[in-house]
């Protein structure tokens, strides 16, 4: 699923999507919107302009990759990658790099250890809160991985449980449960866009709180 789905992505941005339009139309335009809202609300405002700029691509990845995956597990012929706690424990760990290489990359070894050591705090509170600080690091990877896999599951898990009620019940509940599972399966589309958006504002939240420690 990862592999068609990134190669899904590479052929609508390498090829579906025109760069060269000056004026942007059909699936071009619908891209942009959703690749400027990134830009401007998730990454230049939690990051600032010069930064912000910079990891568009990475937060543009995770959004239409996750999102991708998502809408993929919808599809009866396939499966949801994001239901799987391996992958959303490798998404994770992308953002857990940029919290820490990419930190020490960009305010040095210094300037990182800084943002886990608080200024002005009596030393017998620092043996306390410095290990917190860094095991922080690994909480929050950690609360990514466990929502993005636990929000895709319920929703496969719901379905089914009401598809598993026709063959329990009879196929007199067949007329009931279907609407049902319509409802369902049209809030899954809802989640899956809401999963990718917040799945890629934290992790620009998470990296911004590293990368800026003094806001």
């Amino acid at each position: 699923m990862l592999l068609i789905c990134a190669l899904f992505l590479i052929l609508l941005f390498g090829v579906v999507y025109n760069k060269r339009a000056r004026v942007p139309h059909g699936v071009t335009n619908l891209l942009e919107i959703f690749v400027l809202f990134i830009r401007d609300e998730i990454s230049i405002a939690c990051l600032g302009e010069k930064d912000g700029r910079k990891m568009t691509p990475l937060f543009c990845t995770f959004f239409f990759l996750i999102l991708g995956l998502n809408l993929m597990g919808m599809i009866p012929i396939f499966s949801s990658a994001t239901a799987n706690f391996n992958t959303t424990g490798g998404l994770a760990l992308v953002t857990l790099f940029f919290m820490v290489f990419g930190a020490i990359y960009k305010n040095g070894f210094k300037g990182f250890l800084h943002a886990m050591i608080p200024s002005g705090l009596p030393i017998p509170i620092l043996f306390i809160l410095v290990p917190l600080e860094f095991l922080g690091l690994f909480i929050k990877a950690f609360a990514l991985t466990i929502r993005l896999f636990a929000n895709m599951l319920a929703g496969h898990i719901v379905i089914l449980s009401l598809l598993g009620l026709v063959i329990l019940l009879g196929w007199a509940t067949l007329l009931l449960m279907l609407p049902m599972t319509l409802f369902i399966s049209l809030l899954e589309v809802f989640v899956a866009f809401l999963q990718a958006y917040v799945f890629t504002i934290l992790s620009a939240m998470f990296i911004s709180q590293i990368y800026h420690p003094a806001h």
